[in-house]
Order: structure tokens, then sequence, then C-alpha cells
């Protein structure tokens, strides 16, 4: 069983029914007990990362997503979520992330006909071999919403990366920990094609 994990902030609706129609048993987790049975979690998002963090803390939930994290329970952030797996933002300097990877979110710069937040298509480079990413090709377009990116602290854990002004991580994978910062259930087959090898990790068929 998925849990896709409701904190008030995040496009649930559309990650489960993604899920659902690729055969995946998935359920909503809106409490720590409910993370804590679940056999792997998504963690979506959409919004400011100060205010999703101040409601993952007021729900108590986010000490059982990092206890699930250590028990090697799969866990994929996608957009907003994926950033929240950090331990920081500029987007909420005050605001301490999960902290579950090493590094931080960063604004993209403002520059000549570089419009953010950066909305829309986008290829994606794959940097290493992923069991998140199997079988996506370098090339392959995503669809991406953000105004902040992620920079990770150790370089290994970034599994793809992106271009919009200049280099952006825009997956990450380390062990039982992926993300996303484009949104697979909105990219069409390629998208699709990597929520199913989260399905495979997660036990699934």
């Amino acid at each position: 069983m998925i849990g896709v994990i409701d904190y008030g902030a995040g496009n649930l609706h559309s990650v489960k029914n993604a899920l659902s129609a690729l055969g995946a048993e998935c359920e909503t987790a809106a409490s720590a007990r409910e993370i804590e049975r679940a056999g792997a979690l998504i963690l979506p998002g959409v919004g400011e990362f100060g205010s999703a963090m101040k409601e993952l803390s007021r729900r108590a939930l986010c000490g059982a997503i990092k206890s699930a994290a250590e028990d090697g329970v799969p866990l994929l952030g996608i957009c907003l979520g994926m950033q929240l797996l950090f331990g920081a933002s500029e987007e909420a300097p005050e605001a301490r992330g999960l902290g579950i990877l090493a590094g931080r979110s960063l604004r993209f710069p403002d520059g000549p006909g570089l419009k953010v937040p950066h909305t829309g298509w986008n290829s994606i480079t794959p940097l290493k071999e992923s069991a998140l990413l199997s079988g996506v090709r370098a090339g392959s377009c995503m669809y991406f919403v953000h105004s902040f990116f992620v920079r990770c602290g150790e370089r290994a854990d970034a599994a793809a990366e992106a271009f919009y002004g200049s280099r952006f991580d825009a997956a990450v994978e380390r062990g039982n920990i992926f993300g996303c910062q484009f949104h697979p259930e909105k990219s069409g087959s390629a998208g699709l094609s990597i929520l199913k090898n989260f399905i495979k990790i997660s036990g699934g068929k």
C-alpha cells in the first residue's frame, strides 16, 4: 500500500488518480499512524516551503516521515515535496526542512527572457543509474511548475538535471529516498513510467 501524505498543501488527488490508473493500491496518509502503516510513501507538494513545513509540524507528521525513511520505506517527494526532503530553502530561511537529504532550495535568478516561476515542459538528463528513472531517456520532457530548485549537498544524490537559465537538480535518489522536481503524474507517458518504477520499487507490479 502506497500512502500519499496529506498535509493540506499537495496535489494528492492527481497523484492518487495516476497511481490507481496504473493499478497500484494507494490511500491518503493524513496521520502519523497512517504513515507508519504504509509500505511506501509519496510526499506531494504545491505552495510555499515554510507554510508546508508548518503544517507538517502542526499535524505531527515530520517524525513519522523521518522514521519511515530511516527504516527503509520507499519515499518519493514530488515538486515542493522533493524540496521538503532537504534541510532548508531560500523561500523561507527561518524554516527547517525534514533534513533527510543534504542540500537546500534556491530561487531561480531573474534574467532576460527567464520567467519565474518556471512553468511548462522541459527536458531532463539522467545523471546515473537510477531505479526511479529506469528506462527514461536523456531528452525526455517533464512538466515543471516551480520558482525554487534544489541544490544537492551530496552530488551523488542527484539523479537527473534540467536546464532553465542554469542547470539544476531535477530528480534525486539515495537508497530508498527519491524526488522529482517535476510532476510525473502530469508528464505523460514518460512521467507515468517513473511512477510505474516507484510502484515496482515499493513491491508492486
